[in-house]
């Protein structure tokens, strides 16, 4: 039994180490003690020493805080006032920590508040007449120490620098735009040198007279087997870079066949090149606008047209600012009438893609180019492309990656204000590209778009160009309606002439590349990044291009 009872007294022992008891727990609880007199208080602890403070004590310690206390919110409400740059250290803690614990704000803050009202009140205020205004920030700086302006005043000068500075700097666009659109609608140098001393080569080298292309390869100007190119243009450099991009991207380029239409001061100059600079094995065929028999009055109304309406060339030859309210209208809008205005819309050459089936009675199937593209990959896929029957298989430019470029829908080109417009046209149609297109001239001709066309033009030229602005496509968009067949757009890529940011990567994928804008890559205001796609096809060897320094 003793034995039993030592082993619980051990476990008990054991238990109780490294833990308290209720009674530790309760005894190590701080403790309050006031003692009887009533002259001092007791805080106590099992673990701790006793502390004795007395009311005397406590009072003076109070009465201490309620002295200080004042003092320093006083302090600290003079220097916050006084906004000193340096302070001492009881002065920045009543500056820096007081305000806040107040819910104050500092100085800046309280000063970006004060100059924002005087901003504000500056921005509703009339500009006296005459105020002179300093040309630059280092002026207006000198002025307000010099004039003793008050916030106010110099708020208002302010204000009115920032206006004069808009204004000029609007006008300064205006000015820009104008003179890109006189660089784009003018004749470089260089391109009108190589045309003259081509015409010159013509009239005094036999071999520049030489028949295009030679007599026994004749029948093959109406070959349907082979592929067969129009190209309109007075450019000749343009030409020749056209011509040798899509015979060096052909694998087949004895297929090829050229047909160049130039006008009548270009055409010596134009057979000259290609007569001396041959593109064998493929074919170049080269005809004046004037030798053509079918282009007269009574076949082509537009000539007559285009030739005798006063209103249409005072439109295109006349003040390009006239009638432009500058301070309304913006630099996009402007940019857009200006290029709405170029002369190239009014030319013959532009408008004789509508007349293709009527200048080339015995060809079936043609692709039309432009003379600011250049071809990257061999076109003679679109020979087998099926258009199902549609006359005219063009690239869509309402959807793309390139919003600026592919968001072209009907309502970009036609004023639908105009009733006859909104009557006739869905404003969210899908629009096409011009520049490359592939054309069945069988299912052509059995269609009226030649009449559709000509109907559109004397009914814009009735209202006075109210209508549409832009030359050919907008007629063209209402007389091919219902004849188009869209083709895939990696066959034609557009915008390089006015959107730089185009992506290199996506050119270099494209099988024709346009520069259709104002930008072209022969002019100085191409873009430098966009040019070298255009001029590796330009021969920098040829003695008429080295001494005419073209694009030197």
């Amino acid at each position: 039994m003793e034995g039993e009872m030592e082993k619980q007294n051990s476990l008990l022992s054991h238990e109780n180490i490294g833990g308290e008891t209720d009674n530790d727990r309760y005894e190590s609880m701080m403790q309050l003690h006031i003692s009887p007199s009533m002259r001092s208080i007791t805080i106590s602890s099992s673990k701790v020493a006793a502390r004795h403070i007395s009311y005397r004590t406590l009072f003076h310690t109070i009465l201490i805080l309620a002295f200080l206390l004042p003092f320093v919110f006083i302090l600290t409400a003079l220097v916050t006032l006084e906004g000193a740059n340096k302070c001492s250290s009881i002065d920045c803690l009543g500056r820096r920590l007081g305000p806040r614990l107040l819910g104050r704000v500092d100085d800046s803050e309280r000063l970006a508040r004060d100059f924002f009202k005087i901003l504000n009140e500056a921005s509703t205020q009339d500009i006296p007449d005459g105020l002179k205004l300093p040309d630059s920030f280092n002026h207006l700086v000198s002025d307000t120490k010099n004039n003793h302006y008050d916030p106010k005043t110099f708020a208002l000068v302010l204000r009115a620098m920032m206006e004069k500075f808009e204004r000029d700097i609007r006008q300064t666009k205006f000015a820009e735009l104008t003179n890109k659109h006189f660089a784009a609608s003018s004749i470089p140098k260089g391109i009108h040198c190589l045309s003259l001393r081509l015409t010159d080569e013509y009239s005094s080298n036999a071999h520049a007279r030489r028949q295009l292309p030679s007599p026994e390869r004749l029948p093959l100007l109406s070959d349907n087997a082979r592929h067969h190119f129009i190209l309109s243009t007075d450019n000749i450099l343009a030409a020749s870079v056209v011509v040798s991009s899509a015979v060096q991207s052909s694998s087949n380029p004895e297929k090829i066949v050229f047909h160049i239409i130039t006008d009548k001061k270009t055409y010596a100059g134009m057979h000259s090149w290609f007569a001396l600079n041959s593109v064998d094995p493929a074919i170049v065929e080269v005809r004046g606008v004037h030798q053509f028999d079918w282009l007269t009055r009574e076949n082509v109304p537009v000539l007559e047209a285009l030739e005798s309406h006063n209103g249409l060339m005072n439109y295109y030859h006349g003040s390009h600012v006239a009638g432009a309210n500058l301070s309304e209208t913006t630099p996009r809008r402007f940019a857009s009438r200006l290029q709405s205005r170029s002369p190239k819309y009014i030319s013959l050459l532009n408008h004789l893609r509508i007349y293709i089936p009527e200048l080339f009675p015995n060809l079936d199937k043609v692709v039309f180019l432009d003379d600011d593209v250049v071809v990257q990959r061999d076109l003679a896929p679109l020979w087998d492309v099926d258009l199902g029957g549609k006359v005219n298989g063009a690239v869509e430019t309402c959807h793309g990656e390139d919003a600026s470029v592919m968001s072209k829908r009907l309502r970009n080109y036609f004023n639908f204000s105009h009733p006859h417009i909104a009557k006739h046209l869905n404003p969210e149609e899908c629009a096409w590209a011009y520049g490359m297109n592939v054309f069945d001239l069988k299912a052509w001709r059995k269609t009226n778009i030649r009449e559709t066309y000509h109907s559109w033009l004397r009914e814009n030229l009735k209202s006075n160009l109210t209508m549409w602005k832009l030359g050919t496509l907008p007629p063209a968009l209402i007389a091919f309606k219902g004849h188009v067949h869209v083709i895939d757009s990696s066959w034609h890529m557009l915008g390089l002439g006015y959107q730089s940011q185009t992506n290199t990567e996506s050119i270099r994928k494209a099988a024709v590349i346009h520069y259709n804008g104002q930008s072209k890559p022969w002019l100085e205001i191409g873009f430098e990044h966009l040019r070298p796609f255009w001029t590796k096809y330009v021969n920098y060897s040829n003695d008429f291009i080295k001494n005419c320094h073209i694009l030197e």
